[in-house]
């Protein structure tokens, strides 16, 4: 097989705390002070063997309590960009969660402008575009929510592009959040909540008539219920699936059981990404493999994640044209299998 990391990708669905490796893990939280249960890269690998969704999100928060400084945030930016690159990433709309590191003291300045940083760095540095939409969480409050839409709208400038919903699913319906993501839209933000991992497809309706989503994240529970299955091809509406991160918090009980080959075939726009690539030891390459390994196409997921893209039209174009420029061919014949 011809190895993915020789044609371009597009990915749409990567949490920035999730992509640390770690080695900078222990390296930035010994700089911080923030004891971590491990003393060295291996025995920290450990902990990124999960049992559930509920441990997985325990590990999250931990990796997150060790990230204090825009020097932080931007360099996990810029690690993740020239990581990426290495297989294949020409676009990255990357997800930041603001609101635990700003409930535990540090400042949302701080956070703001270390990922910008981190966008504008990749770019000029590593030729790699990157887009940021900062994710609510579930147990935020309404004017914590708004706070935070509104910085985003202030940095539209250096990079973000739109806001999405996070946290564990089922504490709250997106319905929850329809004024803040109204407050969103009206700032020239982007819609794209998480929905549809956990909890069934009440959840993604309730994304897509409550928070008008441009995009959902994850979607995978559509395939229980074939009015939405109908209702998301109809509008063309993008999921950003990530079918090992669905199986390794115990959503999808394997890989092969996984409902993207069915959403596919049903006409549904897939895009695929990793989510949290260094907490799931998988990357771009890895994932894209894995999807190849059971017929689906490289090029299909390119082009849609090129329409997918909350980018402005210039950079869609840009890359709308690296797909046309690339001989597909030689990667789909060598990717169907047997």
């Amino acid at each position: 097989m011809l190895q993915s990391a020789m044609y371009p990708k597009i990915e749409l669905h990567v949490h920035l705390e999730g992509t640390v490796r770690p080695g900078t893990l222990l390296e930035l939280a010994r700089r911080n002070d923030v004891a971590l249960p491990g003393e060295t890269p291996e025995e920290l690998q450990q902990l990124y063997r999960f049992t559930d969704l509920k441990n997985f999100i325990d590990v999250w928060f931990l990796v997150t309590a060790a990230l204090q400084t825009a020097d932080d945030f931007r360099r996990i930016t810029v690690d993740y960009a020239e990581e990426a690159a290495r297989h294949g990433a020409v676009y990255i709309e990357a997800i930041f969660a603001p609101t635990v590191p700003a409930r535990t003291g540090v400042a949302l300045d701080e956070l703001f402008e270390g990922y910008c940083d981190g966008v504008q760095e990749a770019r000029e540095r590593l030729g790699v575009e990157i887009r940021l939409t900062p994710d609510l969480n579930r147990t935020s409050p309404p004017e914590e929510a708004e706070d935070i839409v509104r910085r985003a709208i202030a940095s539209r400038e250096r990079g973000i592009v739109g806001i999405g919903l996070g946290g564990i699913e089922d504490v709250a319906p997106p319905e929850q959040f329809a004024d803040v993501f109204a407050l969103a839209r009206d700032g020239g933000l982007g819609s794209v909540p998480h929905a549809g991992e956990v909890v069934g497809p009440e959840s993604i309706w309730g994304a897509i008539d409550a928070l008008a989503a441009d995009r959902i994240r994850h979607g995978i529970r559509c395939v229980e219920d074939p009015v939405l299955m109908r209702e998301l091809v109809e509008r063309g509406t993008v999921l950003d699936v990530c079918p090992t991160a669905n199986v390794c918090v115990g959503a999808v009980p394997s890989y092969d059981r996984h409902p993207l080959p069915e959403m596919v075939a049903a006409g549904i726009r897939c895009s695929l990404s990793t989510d949290d690539p260094a907490m799931f030891g998988i990357d771009l390459t890895s994932e894209y493999d894995e999807a190849a390994k059971r017929g689906l196409s490289p090029r299909e997921f390119y082009e849609i994640g090129v329409e997918g893209a909350l980018c402005d039209e210039p950079t869609r174009a840009a890359l709308r044209a690296i797909g046309e420029d690339f001989d597909w061919a030689s990667v789909e014949t060598a990717s169907v299998p047997g």
